[in-house]
Formats: structure tokens, sequence, C-alpha cells
């Protein structure tokens, strides 16, 4: 049994004269983040590898993340193909994962966070809000062989604001 947990960076910023990938978090990304991974602390479920995008918005939101669920540093790892917004390289990573990890946590992007929970997940989702959480829960003991799941828990942040 695989367990995914999806994030889509917090709320960025647009008023900073920088390139997409340089966009840093406006101050309600930093507050959602705060609210969704006090959320997600009571779930109880916690990562054993966890990859971000190395985009600016996505690592800061992943740096909270970690900080506030005490992940160690040497689970956490950036990854430039996950500034993916098509969904393509998601899906290539995460089958790439290595099969002695359960629990993966990934930090991205849209429209590939979205396409990914529809296609892979069991409940359909419209669009996964920015800071939003979807976890899928996947009856098999390797990445590679990713089939459709079962989407267990949702955390958006409009739903403790």
């Amino acid at each position: 049994m695989k367990k995914l947990i999806l994030v889509r960076h917090a709320k960025s910023s647009w008023e900073y004269d920088v390139i997409d990938h340089e966009r840093p978090l406006k101050t309600r990304g930093v507050n959602d983040a705060g609210l969704v991974v006090g959320e997600l602390k009571k779930v109880g479920i916690f990562p054993d590898i966890v990859l971000s995008s190395d985009a600016l918005r996505a690592k800061s939101t992943a740096d909270i993340f970690v900080s506030a669920l005490n992940i160690p540093g040497e689970i956490f790892h950036l990854n430039h193909d996950l500034y993916d917004f098509s969904g393509e390289n998601l899906l290539k990573i995460i089958k790439s994962v290595d099969a002695v990890y359960e629990t993966l946590m990934v930090f991205g992007h849209n429209h590939a966070i979205t396409y990914f929970v529809n296609h892979f997940g069991d409940k359909f989702i419209d669009n996964v809000p920015t800071c939003g959480v979807v976890i899928i829960e996947f009856d098999t003991n390797d990445w590679e062989t990713l089939n459709k799941g079962k989407t267990i828990k949702t955390i958006f942040p409009r739903e403790f604001r």
C-alpha cells in the first residue's frame, strides 16, 4: 500500500518583477500553509520522502511544511522537473520513486496537480486550490505500477479561514 500526499504550492505574489520560477509567496500563502499543515498534522500521515519543485513558491511552501512536520532534511529533495504544469513529469517522477518509500509527499504546480488527482484519485476535484492537499492511497507495493487509487483526504485552506 502506497500513500501520496500532493500539495499545490501556496498563493504566490505577482507584485515583483521576477521570472515565473522566482515568484515568492504572498503573505496569504504563508498563512494558508500554516493552516493547512496544522490540519495535516491532525491526520497523522507523515512522509518517508519529500520531493518539491525548485520554483521559489513551491520550495517556500515545502519549507513551511517540512519545518512544521519536523521532517528530516535528508529526506527532502528539490527536483527541477517538478516545475511541471502538464502532469507528464509529475507522473514520471512519482513512478520513479523507490519502492522502499511507503508515503511520498510532492509539492508542485497546477494544472499538473489537478490533472493527476483526477486521473489517479477516485474523487473529481474541479481545481486543487493553492496550498491544497490531496492524499491518495494506492493498492500497490511499487510506485512504478501506479494505477487508480482512492482519494482518502483533501485539505483546502478555505475550509479553515
